[in-house]
């Protein structure tokens, strides 16, 4: 019989014995690549606002930036409802921000490219292609023709030659700004002969959260107004505590529940008699928020503006009045509760009754390991299209804190404290004699007061 089948019959045996055999080791976990997840892209068909006609019009295109032609579905060669967007001469850009994603990562934008559809256009400008380029923030610069329509002549309207296009980049900021950029030099080109964009969407592949980041430290607070960064974030603090009131919507990848480090609370016990100690004593503790724009303000050295200030001072009365006075306080707790089915607390408080036995030579003291939450998410404000990013922690109610009663030996400062005599001073006079009773007869003994007792002053009857 082989090794290995005489292996395999001993194992049998022993099992069928009833010994416990290791189980075998599994088999290493391969991590899983995460998942993309879609980006809005605001307006991405282009159809608003309504076009009159099949154009080419010169009116704005809602979320984007930049002057642009923009043609009908049907006088772009398209059937899915999508309007043309043709880029017009050298340098002219068509500008989106990406909403929501974070620097890192990984954004890949699908949209349709075509050469000109419009009438004003030569055999030559068109048939082989149009160029222009496609850049997101962090991203390369990608050089990109448009397919040929060979056979136009001057005055005949394109069909469209749609062809789908792939551009992937790393975001090498937050909200990153997406271009494309008409690269048609001929100064005898018509400004509506130039190379169209149709349909853009995006996905994107977040980078994992930094859960080890500390709640002193979340990140600085960015605000936009349309595609323009602002500089501060006054004006979109401003319009979410004013008339214009924001909505806050919170970015639940990048928020989640977690224990914070754990602190001694109370004072510690140390037991220097020869005998176990136990006794009882009230534990208080309480917890408080932080947020990301308090300390945006702070690392750039500026007082916090007034429309700015959320309850997160860590003082009672002072969060407590700004909870009633800041709407943003309110917009985020209103945002919270419907995302994950509860209030929110901005800050917590407690106290715990705790008995100690402490062991000879031992020292007890009590750690609280608080359970915390991580918000992060946007303050939107409809009207004005301003964006306030900010990132907010606070107590949890998820999860209930952690107290630990520990007990330990002591420190060397400890013994030493144990060891040390009591206050004392010196007897310079008869520090050598032995105890007498020097005071005898001169202290007033009181009388006895219990049941039976003799008294011990007598009194005796002369003859």
């Amino acid at each position: 019989m082989s090794r290995p089948t005489l292996l395999r019959a001993g194992l049998a045996v022993l099992g069928s014995a009833g010994v416990l055999l290791p189980l075998a080791a599994p088999a290493a976990a391969v991590p899983v690549a995460p998942a993309a997840q879609p980006v809005p892209v605001l307006n991405g068909d282009f159809a608003d606002p309504v076009i009159k006609g099949d154009g080419p019009t010169t009116v704005g295109i809602d979320s984007w930036t930049g002057s642009n032609q923009r043609y009908s579905p049907t006088a772009s060669g398209r059937t899915d409802g999508s309007h043309g967007v043709a880029l017009q001469k050298d340098g002219n850009t068509l500008q989106q921000r990406l909403r929501g994603v974070r620097a890192g990562a990984e954004v890949t934008v699908a949209y349709e490219d075509s050469p000109a559809v419009s009438k004003e256009c030569t055999g030559d400008q068109v048939a082989g292609g149009q160029p222009y380029t496609v850049q997101g923030s962090g991203g390369t610069l990608r050089e990109t023709t448009t397919a040929g329509e060979p056979g136009r002549s001057k005055g005949t309207p394109g069909k469209g030659v749609w062809t789908a296009r792939s551009y992937t980049f790393t975001a090498g900021e937050n909200e990153p700004l997406l271009t494309f950029t008409s690269r048609v030099t001929d100064t005898k080109t018509h400004v509506t002969c130039t190379p169209m964009i149709a349909r853009i969407r995006a996905t994107e592949v977040p980078n994992a959260v930094d859960k080890t980041v500390g709640k002193t430290v979340l990140g600085t607070s960015e605000a936009y107004k349309g595609n323009d960064r602002e500089s501060t974030l006054h004006n979109a603090a401003a319009a979410c505590n004013g008339e214009n009131a924001c909505v806050f919507r919170p970015d639940t990848r990048a928020s989640f529940r977690y224990y914070d480090r754990a602190r001694v609370v109370g004072e510690a016990f140390v037991n220097c008699t020869r005998n176990a100690l136990e006794h009882t004593r009230l534990v208080s503790f309480a917890e408080r928020s932080h947020d990301s724009v308090a300390q945006t303000y702070a690392d750039a050295g500026l007082a916090l503006n007034e429309v700015a200030r959320l309850p997160t001072t860590g003082v009672r009365d002072e969060d407590e009045k700004r909870l009633k006075e800041r709407p943003m306080a309110t917009q985020f707790g209103l945002a919270y509760e419907k995302t994950w089915q509860r209030p929110w607390q901005w800050f917590s408080s407690d106290q715990r009754t705790v008995v100690e036995r402490v062991q000879p030579g031992e020292v007890s003291w009590i750690e609280l390991q608080p359970s915390r939450e991580r918000v992060e998410g946007w303050f939107l404000s409809k009207k004005d299209d301003y964006r306030l990013h900010a990132v907010i922690d606070g107590p949890s109610r998820a999860v209930p804190d952690r107290l630990l009663q520990r007990t330990g030996p002591m420190s060397e400062a400890e013994k030493q404290r144990c060891a040390s005599s009591r206050p004392m001073t010196t007897t310079p006079v008869g520090a050598d004699a032995p105890a007498s009773s020097s005071d005898k007869g001169l202290v007033k003994t009181p009388a006895p007061t219990a049941p039976g007792a003799r008294a011990v002053s007598r009194t005796h009857l002369l003859d």
